[in-house]
């Protein structure tokens, strides 16, 4: 019998589910019981051209569409998804092994509230008129063409959407690849959109690794390509996306900074370091796994901190009362027990967890390291696994130097009931996405992304619009035009 999280065919090309077996096969593991659950097969040439030519050739039409016209269509494809939540959810569990409790309520719901956000915003997209004396130079916001995104492996529903809905807002066609890992809920994107009337062909899904990837972004007909993913991946899609003067949003990994101050309410700010490192087995990019703690409640933090992990469910992510699922795979797994060992051999303490969990799939206790330094490798490097590097500091000054201590920038937290402080602290600190008294809220009303190795560009929110549209000024002259002869 077929498993029920089996997609109809592999890719998802101009409206309809296409299928090439010649592909190389790509199992889907489900992570919770390590069976396989799927297949699909990644894209060959014909298939990767065929999504090409088709986005290419409908993006004309699309973009000739008014804003209004084209956000009704987003729109009504977020009612449809927020009607189906539960089966997405249910999906996007299978896919990543994230547990049902945190999918219901923050994956296909984030994926409906991007296209609902640029829906309403498609119609808005105009221009200005600038005077000149009795000249006038007007501009217009064009679509840049074809898109192509391609996924991380933990938000599959959300990314295709963050992806997805500005880009066919602004008049533009997408052709999308998910992570190998995680294949299936971005054919139920491109399913939806069409189900709401979108035209076939500007949203088309393909499955691969990095040579699919490859192909997508070397090709001359695209005109930006949209990557969530590592620094490493990161900056040879950058390079291969220049090398073609395309234009670029790299969302990619981070080790940011969640500043505890003596001052701070530690119920709160243990939630927020609980929800930096823990969420999603603490496979999301944004989080905050330097934990600096002011050493006057170092300890104090520490308790409640160990006290509230230990409440922890893991267990069936299909269970509604599991709060922590595994790792999203069996390699992902070992490189985070890598890092764990690492942790204890460079002398760090271990407050709780520090160790794989003892039930099928692929799962690690929920881990909280004391007594870290800076030049630790768990200090250092991405994780990207539920592991917590608690560090001691005394002066605000020095807190800062070393959160800015890093290749990464792309997100930052400070707790404190000290509002002069919590604000000087953040406008110091070099991140893009930072967070007051809380920590990895993402809604779509606001810009998300980093500095430095981080990324560049935003997702969400107006900046998104900036990212995959361009502006064309007209100057019009009224009257003679003067030359030398």
């Amino acid at each position: 019998m077929t498993h029920p999280a089996q997609p109809k065919a592999s890719h998802f090309i101009n409206g309809a589910y296409v299928e090439d077996t010649a592909g190389t096969p790509i199992p889907v593991i489900y992570a919770a019981t390590g069976e396989q659950i799927a297949t699909v097969y990644a894209a060959t040439p014909t298939i990767v051209e065929q999504a090409l030519s088709t986005a290419k050739a409908a993006q004309k039409e699309w973009a000739k569409m008014t804003g209004t016209e084209r956000g009704r269509i987003l729109r009504r494809a977020a009612d449809i998804m927020r009607d189906r939540n539960h089966d997405l959810s249910v999906l996007e569990t299978y896919d990543t092994g994230k547990p049902l409790q945190e999918t219901l309520v923050a994956d296909a719901t984030s994926g409906a509230d991007a296209l609902e956000y640029f829906g309403g915003l498609a119609a808005s997209l105009t221009g200005e008129h600038i005077p000149l004396g009795e000249d006038w130079v007007y501009t217009k916001r064009e679509a840049l063409g074809l898109c192509v995104g391609i996924g991380a492996w933990n938000y599959p529903t959300q990314i295709a959407c963050w992806k997805g809905a500005p880009a066919l807002a602004c008049g533009n066609s997408m052709v999308f690849k998910p992570s190998e890992t995680t294949p299936l809920c971005a054919l139920k994107v491109a399913e939806i959109l069409i189900e709401a009337g979108a035209p076939a062909g500007i949203f088309n899904v393909v499955q691969g690794m990095g040579e699919v990837g490859g192909a997508l972004v070397t090709d001359p007909r695209v005109d930006k390509v949209s990557l969530t993913g590592s620094v490493p991946t990161g900056k040879k899609v950058y390079a291969a996306a220049a090398a073609g003067m395309k234009h670029v949003t790299m969302e990619l990994g981070g080790k940011s900074p969640l500043i505890i101050f003596d001052d701070a309410d530690i119920d709160n700010a243990v939630g927020g370091a609980i929800n930096g490192n823990f969420y999603s087995s603490g496979q999301v990019c944004s989080n905050g796994t330097r934990v600096f703690v002011q050493k006057g409640i170092k300890e104090k933090f520490l308790a409640r901190l160990a006290e509230r992990t230990g409440n922890a469910i893991l267990g069936d992510p299909m269970d509604e009362a599991t709060s922590f699922g595994p790792m999203v795979t069996e390699n992902q797994m070992n490189i985070v027990l890598g890092y764990i060992e690492k942790g204890k051999e460079e002398g760090a303490r271990v407050i709780c967890g520090g160790a794989r969990a003892d039930m099928d799939g692929y799962y690690i206790q929920p881990t909280v390291f004391a007594d870290v330094t800076d030049e630790m490798t768990i200090a250092r490097e991405e994780i990207f696994g539920p592991v917590m590097s608690v560090l001691d500091f005394e002066t605000e000054e020095e807190v800062v130097a070393r959160a800015n201590d890093t290749e990464f920038g792309l997100s930052a937290g400070v707790f404190t009931k000290d509002f002069t402080r919590a604000h000087r602290v953040i406008g110091n600190l070099e991140a893009g996405s930072c967070f007051i008294n809380s920590y990895n809220d993402a809604p779509v009303e606001a810009p998300f992304g980093g500095v430095k190795a981080s990324g560049v560009g935003r997702e969400n929110s107006k900046e998104a619009i900036k990212h995959f549209s361009q502006v064309k000024s007209v100057y019009v002259r009224m009257g003679d035009v003067e030359a030398a002869f």
